[in-house]
């Protein structure tokens, strides 16, 4: 019992911890607070340390994380400052959205044999995270149930091919782009009054006081009572189905029904203007993503990791290469410029929070704009295509 109670304090603390130390440490900062949780995670489940009833206390933590965090990431989000760029970031969004589920398509019909049963669910993960970032990988993943094995392997491909790739936008492919795409032009001339805080996505809890507790304790409210409606309505759903279908398919829809409810009363949320104008919503819902990340690592078992590392990674290579040169493509017949074409991208496949670090690559802070908005776009769809694509690709291949 007492070590039941001091590891799940351990999983409380110490991706706090890990968030203190990025914050202080530009190095880690640099590797990342997610990526250094599936490590810890990895290494603590691997050396014999954790108790034989851990089992219990894992699926607990796994259980609530996601759907807690989703409303949470959400409440911060402005849906109405679409401003001066809406035309231009709806039209970068096509294209980057476009090209990602072409790319997820081809390369699915390339690997699906060698990726085994759960190939449709990785591709589903896949798919969320290139239009919404880790937050739509985990809540797919999750809703899907994806064996623990698979989704550490998707993500830990995802986060070694992202890097090279990121690395490329921030170097090379800026100016190899010149030749291809037109320069940036703001439609209209002038500036781009910009509605969305820059800092608004940061991970950190900078510049938190004691004010902001009570309207954050809120908002974790909010959010329980959004998970347990989802819950709720989840519940009898699986129930309902339980009686035409396998009870493991049962459960499974079920789950895919929650995630999606709790995903739409979290959108709604934030057009009320008391919800999203709460402070630190999305650094707490980014903490609980962290706490599931730790945990769901924990759980992995690293031999069968290795068997399955070597393909997965080889996928999402073939799958992010093949996104980039159909997106270059497009934005190519679409006439979209340069710098709009890679915050594009940047916003989908990385989040929001990557777009301020590419504009400042290429000395354009008027494409943030269109950017936050391409990445916001991404996270309201990306729990819906992801499941969607995963559940039309086991239609077509079985």
């Amino acid at each position: 019992m007492l070590s039941t109670i001091l590891w799940s304090l351990f999983f409380l603390a110490c991706p706090a911890f890990i968030l203190w130390l990025c914050s202080k440490n530009k190095f880690l900062d640099s590797v990342g607070a997610i990526v250094l949780c599936y490590a810890i995670g990895i290494l603590i489940g691997n050396i014999g340390i954790l108790p034989k009833n851990i089992g219990d206390v894992q699926s607990v933590f796994n259980m609530v994380t996601i759907p807690l965090a989703l409303p949470l990431v959400f409440f911060s989000l402005n849906l109405r400052g679409w401003g001066k760029q809406a035309g231009l970031a709806a039209k970068s969004f096509g294209g980057a959205l476009l090209s990602v589920i072409l790319a997820s398509f081809i390369s699915y019909v390339i690997f699906q044999t060698s990726l085994g049963a759960e190939a449709h669910k990785m591709a589903g993960m896949l798919i969320g995270c290139y239009t919404g970032g880790t937050p739509n990988l985990a809540a797919i993943g999750s809703a899907l149930k994806i064996s623990q094995t698979n989704y550490i392997a998707v993500h830990t491909s995802d986060v070694f091919v992202g890097a090279v790739l990121f690395l490329l936008i921030l170097t090379l492919i800026p100016r190899a782009l010149k030749k291809i795409l037109p320069a940036f032009k703001l439609p209209g001339g002038g500036k781009v009054k910009n509605t969305i805080k820059e800092d608004s996505f940061e991970p950190y809890f900078k510049g938190y006081n004691k004010k902001d507790f009570w309207p954050l304790a809120g908002a974790f409210g909010i959010a329980i009572v959004i998970f347990a409606i989802g819950g709720g309505i989840s519940l009898l759903a699986e129930g309902m189905l339980a009686k035409s279908m396998e009870p493991e398919v049962a459960s499974e829809l079920s789950s895919v029904i929650a995630i999606l409810i709790i995903t739409t009363l979290g959108i709604l949320s934030s057009f009320i203007k008391k919800i999203r104008q709460i402070r630190m919503t999305f650094q707490l819902g980014h903490y609980l993503l962290l706490i599931f990340a730790l945990v769901v690592s924990s759980m992995a078992d690293i031999t069968k990791l290795v068997d399955t590392a070597p393909m997965t990674l080889l996928y999402v290579a073939v799958l992010l290469g093949l996104s980039f040169i159909i997106h270059t493509v497009v934005s190519k017949l679409m006439k979209v410029d340069r710098d709009t074409h890679l915050v594009a991208m940047t916003a989908l496949v990385y989040s929001p929070p990557f777009v301020p670090v590419v504009a400042a690559t290429l000395k354009n802070k008027d494409v943030i704009m269109t950017g936050m908005l391409v990445g916001i776009a991404g996270w309201i769809i990306g729990n819906y295509a992801g499941i969607g694509f995963a559940y039309l690709m086991q239609l077509i291949f079985g």
